[in-house]
């Protein structure tokens, strides 16, 4: 779909002329993550995401990975994870995992079975069950009965408590009591304060993260992950994004409800284990590449690029 259309579709939906472009309906494009390995003395490990395919993508993978490398998919969410033993080397290396996708415009979708509500309820790490978030949620949702309206209500709670403001130190952590005290954060703040807020009247709500391909070139660079979440009512999941909601207000009745085809899911899941693990335990959520030299956790470049294929 064209951004012409997107523009047309949004204002056939009663979104205003002046939203931001958003790819509706499906899209398809070629992603490149690209790691810089450094040199090393020591032997190394290194874990990344591997998207895949369900019933919103079709994830081909199109560059060969190394012969060294084995995919693990963990118990609990069935993320894939690339995991590769790496010797000592004196030179710097690359990793390159090349990808086609096509993506569709996700909308409220059934849940289906197998299905755990206590998996999708329970308390993580950065996501507790406080008693702040369990009494801000009875008052936000106070006399609503419909599910589908009690999400609505705590979605629009998280829009009018929170700004995008990735200033200062403690936001990108996806940790739902920092989002709750600064009122602040980037797109995991936003999603970890909802989830801690579903989650404490017994709502399931799930996170995701991966990327969002610039909806307005065809080509380019990706400056860094998304993520986002969806929410169980009425026996399906709702996809929301509460931080793009916020970003682009015009959009906000848009987010609730749709994720748009423009982008790919890397994870779902918080606090993800994978054996072995990292020296850092589980990870927080899974979307960059993380190198271990030894026992050491090591910082490594990485670079994401796009090219849009036609639909």
């Amino acid at each position: 779909m064209t951004i012409r259309q997107v523009f047309i579709a949004a204002l056939v939906t009663g979104i205003f002329a002046t939203a931001a472009p958003i790819r509706t309906g499906t899209d398809s494009f070629e992603l490149e993550y690209r790691v810089k390995l450094p040199a090393t003395d020591h032997p190394a490990r290194l874990w990344l995401p591997l998207a895949k395919t369900d019933a919103f993508q079709q994830v081909t993978i199109r560059q060969k990975i190394s012969a060294n490398a084995i995919v693990k998919t963990d118990s609990v969410y069935s993320n894939d994870i690339l995991m590769t033993e790496l010797q000592p080397s004196a030179e710097a290396t690359e990793v390159v995992i090349a990808y086609s996708v096509r993506r569709q415009e996700k909308t409220e979708h059934a849940v289906t079975e197998p299905f755990t509500p206590e998996l999708w309820t329970r308390a993580q790490a950065l996501v507790p069950k406080a008693e702040v978030f369990r009494e801000t949620a009875v008052a936000v949702t106070a006399g609503i009965d419909d599910e589908l309206a009690r999400g609505r209500a705590l979605y629009d709670h998280v829009l009018e408590h929170m700004s995008y403001d990735k200033s200062g130190t403690g936001w990108g952590n996806d940790d739902a009591v920092y989002a709750c005290n600064s009122a602040a954060g980037n797109c995991t703040d936003f999603h970890a304060y909802f989830i801690a807020l579903t989650r404490a009247i017994d709502i399931p709500a799930r996170f995701a993260i991966g990327f969002t391909i610039p909806p307005d070139s065809d080509v380019g660079k990706i400056g860094g992950y998304h993520c986002w979440a969806e929410f169980v009512a009425d026996g399906k999941w709702i996809p929301v994004d509460i931080s793009e909601g916020w970003k682009h207000p015009e959009l906000k009745a848009y987010y609730f409800g749709h994720h748009p085809a423009n982008r790919l899911e890397l994870s779902i899941g918080r606090d993800i284990v994978v054996d072995p693990l990292p020296a850092s335990g589980p990870f927080n959520y899974l979307v960059y590449p993380l190198l271990q030299v030894g026992d050491e956790l090591v910082a490594i470049e990485h670079e994401f690029s796009f090219k849009r294929l036609g639909n």
